[in-house]
């Protein structure tokens, strides 16, 4: 789990993946719990630390380097990435568990639902969740990837400061051609993840971005300015 400044929603976040992650454990499987400090200034490494996690730090503030730093500590032999305001149903990792168990399965992701939004909100997600599973492209709120796989794909990129998760997906369906593996996104239990981006920023700042991103991608994304709804601090 990547955390930048998270103290507000992140109990709640580990909370439900201790909660989901007895899914695996009671089929046997060993579970660690991972948190990337991404040089916090708020009590985020300390609500990580009490809830049990075990805590990484990262001193540049960029969700790529957060990642991939959380994956170099990890042991395990699959990695599953949540965000710091996203909470995974048990049935979540109970579908994961089953869809590792059928062998054929690389990486995926999972369609994303929104714990309070607007009708115009959810209407954008319902658009995305059909790109998502069409195609197989994971949110960054949910992924989960087998660890030798990630590794020999080359991780998130840390050129990008957004998207890296698309980028990702991108060279791990290219890899799971050429292993005649799948690349999956589970639907029958999205995961919650808060609205705050809609609440917190305008319509208008929004469209600027996306604006931007569609003109010149690659400035817009290797620009942590640019991309300043994730890291500009605002909670």
């Amino acid at each position: 789990m990547p955390a930048f400044n998270e103290e507000r929603l992140l109990g709640s976040s580990l909370s439900a993946i201790r909660e989901a992650g007895k899914e695996f454990e009671k089929r046997g499987w060993a579970v660690e719990l991972i948190v990337c400090d991404n040089n916090s200034t708020d009590r985020t490494a300390e609500i990580a630390r009490a809830a049990g996690a075990r805590v990484v730090f990262e001193p540049v503030n960029q969700i790529s380097r957060a990642r991939n730093a959380g994956a170099q500590a990890a042991t395990g032999d699959w990695l599953v990435f949540v965000d710091a305001d996203s909470r995974p149903p048990p049935a979540l990792f109970a579908d994961v568990f089953r869809e590792i168990e059928k062998g054929r399965t690389l990486a995926g992701g999972a369609t994303v639902a929104f714990e309070h939004a607007a009708l115009a909100p959810r209407l954008v997600l319902g658009l995305w969740n059909l790109v998502s599973r069409m195609m197989r492209w994971a949110a960054g709120s949910f992924m989960f990837c087998d660890a030798a796989a990630f590794r020999r794909a080359g991780g998130f990129s840390e050129e990008l400061y957004a998207s890296e998760e698309l980028d990702l997906f991108r060279r791990l369906k290219r890899l799971a051609r050429s292993e005649a593996k799948a690349i999956v996104i589970l639907h029958r239990h999205p995961i919650v993840t808060s609205a705050r981006k809609v609440e917190l920023y305008t319509w208008g700042e929004m469209a600027l971005f996306l604006l931007r991103t569609l003109l010149a991608p690659r400035r817009t994304l290797r620009s942590r300015d640019a991309c300043y709804s994730w890291y500009d601090g605002r909670r």
